[in-house]
């Protein structure tokens, strides 16, 4: 089923501080155009520049996910782009007037409620899915996190916390889909134990920290002189702890609201992919670098899949030649006449065809008993299939031939039996020059890649039948 990409139909605002920072920040969430993913913008910088959501911006990952483009950063951004993955929000521009997201109370809720108001309003693009198909794995041994992400039709994320402590032991969170997202995870808050907070507190950090917006943890027992310091730094006199627990002995949403707030924080940093995923996410102690590292590694993958990936394109539709016009610019005849018709042919690329039948001559002598296509007629049809490409650059292909000067890097990855359809999509590596031809060709059957090779070729104009070399444009 085809699922459409979203935006929202009206621009919300929603306004805090920022935790490391202590500012004032404005935030508005603006409807953007189909394909525009996530993008921040700082209003109040000259030129409001753009800093997109992409992992490759990261610059920083200490205490919270910092991005940075066009001599801009923006702080904290997890919480704001978890809460646009579970609204399922595609494109939107979120415009700010200082360098950090306002903490709110530690969690991604204001945010999902204030886009909530906002509504949301689909659009004509197609929602275009990265479907993971083997697993992926990463390690970080010095930090003890471990990812891993198996093949999912659903977005799922399993997370696994152990801070071997009395107060925080092992606790873990999962949800199967992202539409529990604003039930079961949206809510949750950041949380950091009282001696990590001294540290912060000590390097004139979290100025905006307040006990309204992080889950402060107690794992020791600790003096009056220090709660009268906790006093004086929140500006509260209600400050007390009692024993090892929570600050205050705030009223966690969940028992194991830490985990959960992890798995929040694993939903945002994951989208800085910049692409909605189906896949398995299982994580186990993770961290702001972490989940950007393996972001890193998903965004890999998610290149190099496209570098192979097939072409697309209707078998159903009217081809733009079939085999009769294939002859008229092909001297080559059956059965060696390996092309069945061109799907599309550009000024850079040539799409090409070819059914393999049990009636091929060649399968009488090639392993009749096991019909396999030899690999140097796949490397044949590719050839024809780019002579193709090579001849629509002159007004009278029929008075040319064309030859092959070099292949290189040919590789063959599976076998072509009876009753495949074997696709050629190649492409010009570089401009046609002189008549010389330089392309890259992968062949695919079922979508996956069965044969690839690079290939050089020169077209030759046929003079008193006699070939002669000619320099065309």
């Amino acid at each position: 089923m085809t699922v459409k990409q979203q935006t929202i139909k009206n621009p919300v605002s929603i306004c805090g501080v920022g935790l490391h920072t202590g500012k004032q920040v404005s935030l508005t969430f603006v409807p953007a155009p189909e394909n525009h993913g996530y993008k921040f913008q700082r209003v109040d910088l000259p030129d409001n520049p753009i800093i997109d959501a992409d992992v490759d911006n990261v610059v920083d990952t200490s205490r919270g996910t910092t991005l940075e483009q066009n001599g801009a950063r923006v702080h904290t951004t997890e919480h704001v782009l978890a809460a646009l993955v579970g609204m399922e929000i595609d494109n939107c521009l979120i415009q700010i007037d200082a360098p950090e997201m306002p903490i709110m109370d530690g969690s991604s809720m204001p945010f999902v409620k204030v886009l909530q108001q906002a509504e949301l309003v689909e659009q004509d693009a197609e929602r275009i899915y990265f479907e993971l198909t083997e697993n992926l794995t990463f390690e970080d041994k010095i930090k003890n996190v471990e990812m891993l992400a198996v093949p999912q039709d659903e977005f799922r994320v399993t997370v696994m916390v152990d801070y071997n402590s009395d107060v925080l032991g092992t606790q873990h969170a999962h949800i199967y889909n992202v539409g529990e997202f604003n039930t079961e995870i949206a809510m949750c808050r950041t949380f950091v134990f009282l001696h990590e907070l001294e540290a912060l507190l000590a390097n004139n950090l979290i100025k905006g920290g307040d006990l309204n917006n992080a889950i402060v943890l107690v794992d020791k027992e600790i003096s009056k002189e220090q709660i009268a310091h906790l006093q004086k730094v929140f500006h509260r006199e209600d400050v007390e702890i009692k024993g090892k627990g929570v600050l205050n002995n705030t009223v966690l949403h969940h028992f194991n609201e830490p985990a959960r707030h992890k798995l929040l924080d694993i939903v945002g940093d994951l989208a800085l992919v910049g692409t909605p995923l189906k896949m398995h996410v299982l994580a186990a102690r993770p961290g702001h670098a972490g989940n950007v590292a393996f972001a890193k590694k998903i965004k890999e993958l998610i290149k190099a899949k496209k570098k192979t990936a097939a072409p697309t394109f209707d078998l159903s539709k009217p081809p733009v030649l079939n085999v009769i016009d294939i002859q008229k610019l092909l001297p080559h005849r059956p059965p060696f006449l390996l092309i069945d018709k061109i799907m599309e042919v550009t000024p850079e690329s040539v799409i090409g065809v070819k059914n393999v039948t049990m009636n091929e001559d060649f399968f009488r002598g090639h392993f009749p008993e096991n019909p396999v296509m030899p690999g140097v007629l796949l490397v044949e049809a590719m050839a024809q299939t780019g002579g193709v490409l090579i001849l629509k650059t002159v007004p009278d292909p029929e008075n040319y031939l064309t030859f092959f000067m070099k292949i290189d890097g040919v590789k063959f990855r599976n076998q072509v039996i009876p009753g495949d359809t074997v696709v050629f999509d190649l492409k010009l590596i570089t401009p046609i020059r002189r008549g010389i031809c330089h392309m890259k060709g992968i062949a695919y059957v079922n979508n996956k890649p069965v044969m690839e090779a690079e290939m050089m070729a020169q077209i030759v104009k046929v003079k008193n039948n006699e070939p002669t070399l000619v320099h065309t444009s």
